[in-house]
C-alpha cells in the first residue's frame, strides 16, 4: 500500500510543554486509520502539527512522498488534504452554501454530491450556518472539507456531542467515503464505531505513538491499558 501521509519522530511544545515525544503514524492510500487514545494523550496536537497549525521541534511529515514539515497550513491543505476541527468551526454567518463553496476546488466533489450525502442539509442551503443544530454543522463541516476534493480527509472528534441519530447518520456517510476508496485519519470517542470502521488503529500515550495494529487485535487488555475501557 502506498504511503499517503507519513508522520515520523514527531515531537511538539505547548509553550514551556512538551506534547509529543515521538509520533509515528502512517495512511495509506484508501486506508481509514484511527488516532486513538485518552484525553490529553496528544491526538489533537499531532493532527495540528502534522497540518502546519503548530510547529513542531522534531520530526517528519511527508504527504505524497512529499516533505510538508516546513510548508504553511494553506499550502498544505492545497496538498490534498481536508481537515474536519474539533468543534466544526463552522463560518456561523455564512450560508450552508456559501460555507461549502468557500474552500471549493474542482474534482468530483460538488454541491450536488454533497447534499446526496447529507440529505439534512439538502433544503438548508440558503439558512445561515449559525441557525443549523450541531449535527448539522459537523455535517456541513465534513462537506466543506469535501469540496476541497481531498486525497486525505482528517476528522478530530467526528461525532462528539451529538444525538445518537445524527452520529449514526455521520458513521453512515464515512462508511460511504470508506466504500470510494477515500483515505481517512478519524479521532472519535466512540470506541466501537472506531474499530467497526478503522483498517487499522495508533494509539498514543502521553504524546507518544504506543500500539498500533488491526482493529481485531485491539484486545480487552490493549483497551483497559490505552483507551480506559
Amino acid at each position: 500500500m502506498t504511503t499517503l501521509l507519513g508522520i515520523r519522530g514527531l515531537r511538539a511544545w505547548h509553550g514551556h510543554s512538551q506534547a509529543l515525544f515521538g509520533v509515528d503514524l502512517d495512511v495509506g492510500e484508501g486506508e481509514v486509520v484511527a488516532l486513538m487514545g485518552r484525553n490529553g494523550m496528544g491526538k489533537t496536537t499531532t493532527i495540528r502539527t502534522a497540518l502546519g497549525l503548530q510547529r513542531p521541534c522534531a520530526g517528519e511529515v511527508s504527504f505524497g512522498g512529499r516533505p510538508i514539515v516546513d510548508l504553511a497550513p494553506h499550502r498544505i491543505a492545497r496538498l490534498g488534504i481536508g481537515l474536519v476541527p474539533e468543534g466544526r468551526r463552522c463560518f456561523p454567518n455564512l450560508t450552508v452554501r456559501e460555507n461549502l463553496v468557500s474552500a471549493a476546488r474542482r474534482g468530483p466533489w460538488t454541491l450536488d454530491r454533497t447534499r446526496r450525502l447529507f440529505h439534512r442539509l439538502a433544503g438548508r442551503m440558503d439558512q445561515r450556518a449559525v441557525t443549523l443544530s450541531g449535527g448539522e454543522q459537523q455535517m456541513l463541516a465534513i462537506g466543506r472539507a469535501l469540496m476541497t476534493n481531498p486525497r486525505l480527509l482528517i476528522m478530530d472528534e467526528a461525532t462528539e456531542g451529538l444525538a445518537p441519530l445524527v452520529r449514526q447518520e455521520i458513521w453512515s456517510a464515512l462508511d460511504t467515503l470508506k466504500s470510494e476508496g477515500l483515505a481517512i485519519l478519524v479521532v472519535d470517542k466512540a470506541v466501537g464505531q472506531l474499530l467497526a470502521m478503522a483498517s487499522r488503529c495508533v494509539i498514543l500515550e502521553k504524546g507518544k505513538s504506543e500500539w498500533s495494529g488491526p482493529p481485531d487485535a485491539v484486545s480487552a487488555d490493549v483497551a483497559g491499558r490505552y483507551l480506559g475501557l
